[in-house]
């Protein structure tokens, strides 16, 4: 305390003596004044109104509006991301959205005012700046997610699918191009190059997007998923190649002329290859761990991205080109992938790609389509994009051998633009190959076969599970878990429980990651870490595991759709310590008044996250499942010595067939009763006959009072879901039990209410 008394008296000391001596070397300077140039301009009006002029200088000034710009366009794009993931559509689609909805033709056209002033002409220049070094680095990131690996294995298939679903398409953008040049694009550019990339745009596959939709539809195992997601990647290498070739011809003028140009790309790509990608490979093993890879590592690949980008713009191929070689010839290490990917991903896709979204948007304006010809000619262009991509790729994957349902499938993923159109459709309206009216309709063609993947391909899946018949039933348990160690768990629960039942039944362990973002080259390493423990147990118990790996934001919708399509006779999920408890607590808060229930929410800091089981998930849940759910928490289990049957009714006999179950291989199970079932006498009947049944393992009367008897990591506490609600209402008794199964017999009643 004395010590910091001192410390306070230095500091006032220190602030008057050197107040002292600036007052007197300013006073010492007014010298000067008689000498000097006068070049004060006088203000009109009091202080506060020069503050105030000073505050709306501030406002415009150029790095405020940028911020500003920035503001909206992440808090826009993060609305509409999560509006397109609630309705099952990419996230991405609803960051394109976004971006048209801040430009023209919806801002601009209602807001007019508002509109001028947070995206003035003057400040569009800085927009764009920002948003090519996103582009930049997303390229760098879409290079090192390709996995040459998967193309060498599915090359034979992948060079005729993807390779059919760029000549095809293109092909019929070239002739659209012979309908709609004269009339909305001689007077713009060159028919060679207009009709070029209107080609290429019909031919792009949004390689990101793609691996996406297969995450969140649990495709990345199968084989149906691994030669789409080889197919997209190959399609991307060639498309790219390509767009590099046209941009060539589209700025030289001529073929001819535009051979010099390729000339020097395919150098380029050579040195790229065969010089800088060995070099980077020898680099890459000793920087193979995140511990070692220092900033000046990191700042070096920058370098090589960079020197890649701009090398590729001054030869006349753009510098995403540069960015995605560059980001192709990195170290095929995954360690090194990883880390580098975790460094640049997250800025690139949450901050820069957003205001590319924003300025997509802002060269969008859908009222140039100001005629039934023009909508008549974006029906044709969408027409033509669906024919060429889905239809080509669809006809080649049943060539190749594939069935109909799974060519249709394909099809439907490689229809999908999206972001890489984009990206395209940019290039060619900055180089003035694009008007502005056909601009708006490639844009308006890659949201619409983007916005139809999802819906194409839960129709091709209803459409074919109708003509392939119902496929024979199996005995099947599905077990869902978060953290890795918490499946393994889970799992010698159910071996403990249902262990006799194994042996003819199907389990299948299920993890979401939760999010829908997760980068296709780190899920195969998240999905075998996830289920490393569990394998391991499952290997120690002789026990035969199915593994579902699946990224999604909807964790409950998707336990459930996987349980109605598995047709599961039984759903076991882990949820956590609080389970219930924390629900009860919510509760009794929901009196009070609402800026005291947030101020202690933080106090407490814990926070309703999306991947959290409490009770009104649970039932939601169960609403949407036919088969009995069983609930785990874990307490510290270990294995159980003693199960607890804990009774709260009659409505709880149906455990009767799992306790009997457990009795007959010598577990000892003890019978505790909520304090007003015990003196309900067909209850006591049909426990009396058990109880002369089984006299050595099943023991009466334990009282739920009694928690030094309860409590121990060698306890499992087995009861109804209805029991637990009202149990868990008193929170000292609840926390005092020990691991808990509780078990529901099957769908909830759509009308129950969630609170009591």
């Amino acid at each position: 305390m004395q010590k910091s008394k001192k410390n306070y008296l230095i500091y006032i000391l220190m602030l008057l003596l050197f107040g002292l001596l600036i007052y007197a070397a300013l006073h010492r300077g007014e010298r000067f004044a008689e000498i000097g140039v006068v070049t004060v301009v006088q203000q009109e009006g009091g202080a506060f109104e020069l503050f105030q002029r000073i505050i709306a200088d501030n406002l415009v000034s150029p790095l405020a509006v940028l911020l500003f710009q920035i503001i909206v366009i992440l808090a826009a794009v993060r609305i509409f991301s999560w509006l397109f993931s609630y309705i099952g559509q990419p996230g991405v689609m609803g960051e394109i959205i976004a971006g048209i909805v801040l430009g023209p033709s919806l801002l601009g056209y209602f807001f007019p005012n508002f509109f001028e002033m947070l995206f003035p002409p003057a400040s569009l220049m800085n927009l764009n700046l920002l948003s090519q070094i996103g582009l930049v680095l997303f390229m760098f990131v879409i290079g090192m997610e390709l996995d040459f690996g998967v193309l060498k294995n599915k090359m034979n298939e992948t060079l005729v699918i993807s390779h059919a679903g760029i000549v095809v398409p293109f092909f019929l953008g070239i002739v659209t191009s012979f309908w709609v040049y004269e009339k909305y694009a001689v007077t713009h550019t060159a028919f060679l190059p207009f009709a070029l990339f209107i080609g290429i745009s019909m031919s792009i596959t949004a390689f990101p997007v793609l691996a996406r939709i297969v995450q969140e539809r649990g495709l990345t195992k199968k084989h149906i998923g691994i030669l789409s997601i080889a197919s997209a990647a190959n399609d991307d290498v060639t498309a790219w190649c390509l767009l590099a070739v046209v941009i060539a011809i589209a700025k030289a003028g001529t073929f001819v002329s535009a051979l010099f140009t390729v000339g020097l790309t395919l150098l380029y790509i050579l040195i790229m290859f065969l010089a800088v990608r060995p070099f980077l490979k020898k680099i890459g093993n000793v920087y193979a761990t995140s511990e070692v890879i220092n900033k000046t590592f990191v700042a070096f690949i920058f370098i090589v991205l960079v020197l890649s980008a701009v090398t590729t713009e001054i030869i006349g191929i753009h510098a995403l080109f540069g960015a995605f070689i560059a980001g192709v010839v990195m170290p095929s290490n995954i360690g090194f992938r990883k880390v580098m990917m975790e460094k640049v991903e997250d800025v690139a896709l949450v901050f820069f790609l957003p205001l590319f979204f924003a300025f997509t948007g802002l060269r969008t304006e859908i009222g140039l389509l100001n005629s039934p010809e023009l909508w008549g000619v974006c029906a044709l262009f969408v027409g033509m994009a669906i024919v060429g991509k889905l239809g080509g790729c669809a006809i080649a994957s049943r060539l190749v051998g594939e069935s109909w349902k799974d060519s249709f499938i394909i099809g439907t993923l490689m229809n999908t633009r999206g972001l890489m159109e984009l990206v395209a459709l940019n290039i060619g309206y900055e180089m003035g190959v694009l008007p502005p009216s056909i601009f708006v309709i490639l844009v308006l063609m890659a949201l619409i076969t983007t916005f139809m993947t999802t819906p194409l391909l839960i129709f091709f899946e209803k459409v074919f599970h109708v003509k392939e018949g119902i496929v024979e039933l199996k005995n099947r348990i599905l077990l869902s878990f978060g953290k890795p160690e918490s499946g393994k768990v889970l799992l010698s629960v159910i071996h403990f429980f249902l262990g006799h039942q194994l042996k003819d039944t199907e389990l299948i362990a299920a993890h979401f990651t939760l999010g829908a973002d997760v980068n296709p080259a780190k899920a195969a390493e998240y999905a075998y870490k996830s289920f490393q423990p569990i394998r391991g147990e499952a290997e120690r118990l002789g026990v035969k595991l199915t593994e579902r790996y699946q990224v999604t934001d909807k964790l409950i919708y998707e336990v459930a759709r996987m349980a109605e399509k598995e047709k599961v006779r039984f759903l076991f999920v882990g949820a956590g310590q609080q389970f219930m408890q924390e629900y009860a607590q919510r509760l009794t808060e929901q009196r009070m008044p609402l800026l005291y229930r947030f101020f202690r929410m933080l106090s407490r800091g814990t926070y309703d996250l999306p991947g959290i089981l409490h009770r009104e998930k649970i039932e939601k849940m169960m609403r949407e499942v036919d088969c009995p759910v069983a609930i785990f928490v874990n307490r510290h289990f270990y294995c159980p010595e003693y199960i607890y049957w804990i009774i709260g009714g009659e409505e709880d006999l149906f455990l009767t067939e799992y306790m009997v179950a457990l009795l007959a291989k010598g577990v000892n199970i003890r019978v505790c009763y909520r304090e007003e079932s015990g003196e309900n006498m067909s209850l006591q009947n049909h426990l009396d006959n058990l109880y002369s049944q089984y006299p050595e393992n099943l023991i009466p009367d334990v009282s739920l009072r009694n928690q030094e008897a309860l409590q121990g990591v060698n306890r499992l506490a087995v009861l109804s879901y209805d029991t637990c609600v009202h149990i868990a209402a008193d929170a000292d008794l609840f926390s005092s039990l020990p691991s808990l199964l509780v078990i529901h017999p099957g769908k909830i009643d759509e009308g129950k209410e969630l609170a009591e």
